[in-house]
């Protein structure tokens, strides 16, 4: 003889379905919220517009994590420094969440703000860590700063934890910027960044870019490097346009199934300058 549920139990089981299913939607619509809230306010913090120098290209591709909250602080920028130079910037902060989001904020605010007083990078990228230790704060982050000289060609940089640049010409070489570097920003207080330079010659080029664009589950850091300086060399010495070089190194990225955000710089330059061997200050 089988046993007949009472009529109750069942609109009882439903109604706590019912209630299960509402409480899911929510935090559904709450997550995506955040996220979008998120992603708003990392596009907002990144540059519009890109500096135009007579002989120079520059150009910028950008990709977002999106997995959950799983938003990062990737930044790109360039802008014009006060005596006519053009700085670039590219880093990473700790972190992916809207923390991180606010604080690489921080970071290229501060870095803008600081290299109206001094646009040299070792020295910027040390006042900008001092700012940041003064704050407070638990997150740090990577960066690379750059300084172009439009007239001379002539490329000064410093590092701060961050992955190294890739260079190309036109002649075929191709290579890893073998600048020596100093700690994340926002780590350790009174550090020196030295200052490499190169000289940018006619048809060469520089590939600034983030973690997020040469590592990931399938791929290492130097296998994602390499790669990357297969498709510069490649890139030079066809003549292949900075905006179609970043989105090639960008669409490589997507062998390394990363999660994280992803950010390319490059500046090439196609006026007449000649190539000398990079000198240290």
């Amino acid at each position: 003889m089988s046993r007949r549920r009472p009529p109750d139990e069942g609109d009882e089981l439903l109604v706590r379905l019912g209630s299960l299913t509402a409480q899911a939607r929510e935090r559904a619509e709450l997550q995506r919220s955040r996220v979008e809230l998120a992603l708003a306010l990392q596009r907002g913090m990144l540059p519009r517009d890109l500096p135009v120098a007579p002989g120079y290209r520059l150009a910028v591709r950008y990709a977002p994590a999106c997995s959950g909250l799983n938003v990062g602080g990737d930044w790109y920028d360039a802008f014009t420094l006060p005596d006519g130079r053009i700085g670039l910037s590219i880093g990473d902060v700790q972190g992916h969440n809207i923390e991180a989001t606010a604080f690489m904020g921080q970071v290229r605010v501060g870095l803008r703000a600081l290299a109206s007083v001094t646009g040299e990078p070792g020295e910027l990228l040390a006042r900008t860590n001092d700012l940041l230790l003064s704050l407070g704060g638990d997150l740090f982050a990577t960066c690379t700063f750059m300084r172009l000289d439009p007239a001379s060609g002539v490329l000064e940089s410093a590092r701060a934890g961050h992955v190294p640049c890739v260079w190309a010409t036109a002649d075929g070489r191709s290579g890893i910027a073998q600048d020596e570097g100093g700690p994340p920003l926002g780590v350790v207080e009174g550090v020196d960044y030295p200052v490499t330079r190169y000289r940018l010659a006619q048809g060469g080029l520089f590939v600034l870019l983030t973690d997020g664009v040469v590592e990931g589950p399938r791929l290492s850091v130097e296998d994602g490097l390499d790669q990357v300086v297969r498709l510069a060399g490649i890139a030079a010495v066809a003549g292949m346009e900075a905006g179609s070089l970043a989105a090639a190194v960008l669409r490589g990225a997507e062998r390394s199934g990363h999660e994280d955000d992803a950010a390319v710089l490059v500046v090439g330059h196609d006026g007449l300058l000649a190539d000398v061997p990079r000198t240290r200050p």
